[in-house]
């Protein structure tokens, strides 16, 4: 009987997922600077189908994917642990979640309708242009503590990772993002430097989430070495059968 197998390699997954965010924002840097060296601001339709900072795109929809796919991976470690009964599944439930919204906006960015309510709210202690990043600010802080519990509890070397994670994509996507909307504000945003703030911004969440797959790779390969997909096909006859396709081994 022969054993359909997927062997997945989450280092060899983690480095093809860099190298084509690599090449993006490779491609986005060099049409720019070709943009502001000749004066024309699309070249043939490539700066908006590349630039990092331009919705609904290539660099968008792949930065989607990456969200995505971690949120699937973290559905499996969900249904794994609750399997198990294991602790803390609703942290696990919860960051999936939060993923597939995160994908969600990725594509939609209904986050940036928190711009104006904002900036109304701050009035002139608003310093920066996208004031969205300010409520995302106090999330953070508000469901840091939920999940201080959790960081603990996960093996040092994964929590390490995610941190480490963390820090990357919230430096890009905030930290970034206040650096950017102040220098927009001041300056506009249709100029090379704020694109290159913009790029070093979706870098910096790329490789974060980039970094998170791999360590949501790599704690499945080492608490559960193989996860088994099983389909139940179809009746096809009175004794009826269950067919197991596939089984993925991760290591």
């Amino acid at each position: 009987m022969v054993s359909n197998q997927i062997s997945v390699k989450p280092s060899r997954i983690a480095r093809v997922l860099g190298l084509v965010a690599f090449l993006l924002v490779l491609a986005s840097t060099g049409l720019q600077l070709m943009a502001y060296l000749t004066g024309r601001p699309h070249i043939f339709g490539l700066v908006p189908l590349f630039s990092v900072d331009v919705e609904q795109n290539i660099p968008t929809f792949f930065s989607a994917f990456l969200l995505l796919f971690a949120a699937l991976l973290l559905a499996v470690i969900t249904v794994l642990k609750r399997n198990q009964t294991a602790s803390h599944v609703s942290h696990w439930t919860i960051l999936s979640f939060g993923f597939l919204l995160m994908a969600a906006d990725e594509v939609v960015s209904y986050h940036e309708q928190l711009n104006e309510p904002t900036s109304k709210l701050l009035g002139d202690a608003s310093l920066v242009l996208f004031s969205w990043a300010i409520p995302g600010i106090v999330l953070i802080v508000v469901l840091a503590p939920f999940f201080v519990r959790f960081l603990l509890h996960l093996p040092t070397k994964t929590r390490l990772t995610f941190l480490m994670a963390a820090i990357l994509y919230l430096g890009g996507s905030i930290g970034f993002e206040l650096i950017g909307g102040g220098y927009a504000k001041l300056h506009g945003t249709q100029n090379f430097t704020y694109s290159m703030i913009a790029t070093v911004e979706e870098s910096l969440e790329m490789a974060g989430v980039i970094i998170f797959i791999w360590a949501l790779l790599k704690y499945i390969a080492e608490n559960y070495k193989e996860v088994r997909f099983r389909f139940d096909g179809d009746h096809v006859n009175s004794g009826g059968k269950h067919g197991r396709i596939g089984d993925s081994h991760l290591g």
